[in-house]
């Protein structure tokens, strides 16, 4: 039986770990909060009380991770993960993280004699439940051959970009700057119709009549203002959104549409809306033009 790590065991990381467990690994986790790995332990999961243990006990290595400054702690030190991880071993980085340190990450375990895989994914706790989440796996091919069977157990479409590490970082913060930002545009539409006194029955009929419905896929949820199921929370939309800005510095592409679109999550962050669901820029929006839209059901 092949065991396989998890350092991370939030929301993500928790799913993952119950596919994994249930596609017959065993698992070995770790968390920096060891009471959120309770309910894993006694679903049959096992405990390392720290990275390098972790790494000493398996030759394949998932990390979920809230972001880069996790993923260096993780890895580094005395007590991280490279102290305990063997030549040859796999580290998949399923987190979000910038271009440049993907590739700081990866040569830094290629020095090391370890595999590293780029690998961050999109889909969400649901997408797991589903297993319809997409991986977007570059960097070493034969560290993807090799953690193929694990990331099946909970991944619906894994896609190889290719050798260079990075390629998938930059594709999942591609996705994120979409998805995060086209919906701002609704939002401070249907604000500005709310703030001219407009009819909110009369305003979704018509635009899921017309052509503003192509891109209305969120808008019944956003405004339904059901923001207590954080599925991805409004913080970690405010750091995808930066570092896909720290990425376009890096290649010296101009963002400004994305630019301003991550001023209303960094503001959501510092009105206290942070732990909401990342939808809840619609309260942004709202405090800035002092009206607030009426809820619709989900």
């Amino acid at each position: 039986m092949t065991t396989v790590g998890m350092i991370g065991t939030g929301t993500m990381g928790a799913a993952m770990v119950r596919r994994l467990l249930e596609g017959g690994f065993e698992v070995v986790i770790h968390d920096a909060r060891p009471e959120v790995a309770a309910p894993l332990l006694d679903a049959k999961a096992r405990w390392a009380a720290t990275p390098a243990e972790l790494g000493e006990r398996c030759r394949i290595v998932l990390s979920s991770l809230p972001g880069p400054t996790e993923v260096e702690m993780v890895c580094e030190g005395a007590r991280g993960l490279f102290a305990g991880a063997r030549t040859g071993d796999v580290h998949v980085g399923l987190t979000t993280v910038s271009i440049d340190f993907a590739r700081h990450i990866a040569a830094r375990s290629t020095a090391l004699g370890f595999r590293y895989l780029d690998a961050p994914v999109s889909g969400g706790a649901r997408g797991i439940a589903a297993k319809t989440l997409t991986v977007m796996a570059s960097g070493d091919p034969t560290a993807l051959d090799t953690a193929r069977p694990a990331l099946e157990t909970f991944a619906g479409r894994i896609f190889d970009l290719g050798p260079d590490a990075g390629a998938g970082t930059l594709l999942k913060l591609v996705n994120n700057a979409i998805f995060l930002c086209s919906g701002l545009v609704h939002q401070e539409a249907v604000v500005l119709a709310t703030k001219a006194g407009m009819d909110a029955t009369k305003l979704d009929e018509v635009l899921a009549a017309s052509s503003a419905s192509l891109f209305l896929a969120l808008g019944n949820l956003t405004l339904s203002r059901a923001w207590d199921e954080p599925w991805f929370t409004l913080a970690l939309a405010e750091k995808d959104l930066a570092l896909v800005l720290e990425s376009a510095r890096t290649l010296a592409v101009p963002m400004p549409v994305t630019a301003t679109a991550h001023q209303y999550y960094l503001r959501g962050v510092a009105s206290g809306l942070g732990p909401k669901l990342c939808l809840a820029t619609l309260a942004v929006v709202e405090a800035a033009a002092g009206v607030e839209v009426p809820a619709r059901s989900a």
